[in-house]
């Protein structure tokens, strides 16, 4: 399994890129200390979020993670990108 260091650091990477979420809408986000900020919503999206879905992977929808972090449709959207997620 990759380590969530090694997966937060291509997040990072990706900052800027566009991504989908499962029902197709585009979006990007930008990176400001640990926290992830989707261009479709004002609010910030935690590392410690991330690190939580990411045990989880992979995960059949957001729908699964709804209850345990912020923004589980963009969560699940990076975690499943292929940049970020190459085997784990």
């Amino acid at each position: 399994m990759k380590s969530f260091e090694e997966v937060w650091k291509r997040i990072i990477s990706c900052e800027g890129e566009e991504f989908s979420t499962i029902q197709g809408l585009p979006f990007t986000y930008k990176i400001l200390g640990d926290a992830l900020y989707p261009s479709r919503t004002n609010y910030r999206i935690s590392k410690a979020d991330f690190r939580k879905a990411y045990r989880m992977v992979p995960i059949k929808g957001p729908g699964v993670i709804n209850q345990i972090v912020r923004g589980p449709s963009y969560i699940w959207a990076v975690l499943h990108d292929p940049r970020i997620i190459i085997e784990k």
